[in-house]
């Protein structure tokens, strides 16, 4: 079958009717999608002006952090310097070996089979082991914050 110059003609003129087509639905997708974005969002001005909400930072949760003292402790013969009383209190009521275990994971970037390897457990139970051991921490934090 051969073809003439009117059937490419045609093809291509197809082609470009079809390009046009598919580029004016993206364009009135992106437009919808836009129009959507733009309903949802609320202004700061009408925030501030109409809901008369203040833009300020006195509240606890927006004043800067008092600086700390610094608590020093060993850790697999590191010594770490953490700002964080909490924590140090914390950390303390571990077992050595676990106190380690999070050390190396989280502070080292030891993978779990290599810390398994070192206490002689498996991947999957060191990684048991350290996660109880942050559940622990965090759960530790949040009481001593709540007493306060």
């Amino acid at each position: 079958m051969t073809c003439t110059e009117e059937y490419k003609e045609h093809i291509e003129y197809t082609f470009q009717a079809f390009c046009k087509v598919v580029i004016r639905n993206a364009a009135i997708t992106a437009a919808r999608t836009r129009s959507r974005k733009y309903k949802r969002e609320i202004s700061l001005e009408y925030l501030t002006d109409e809901k008369h909400y203040p833009l300020g930072t006195a509240g606890k949760d927006f004043r800067a952090p008092e600086p700390d003292e610094e608590y020093i402790i060993q850790i697999c013969g590191d010594t770490l310097i953490l700002n964080n009383g909490l924590l140090v209190e914390a950390l303390s009521r571990l077992p050595v070996w676990k106190q380690e275990m999070v050390y190396l994971s989280y502070f080292r970037r030891i993978p779990q089979r290599e810390i398994g390897r070192r206490y002689g457990r498996s991947r999957s139970a060191a990684g048991y082991h350290i996660r109880k051991a942050i559940r622990q921490l965090h759960k530790e934090m949040e009481g001593m914050t709540h007493e306060e």
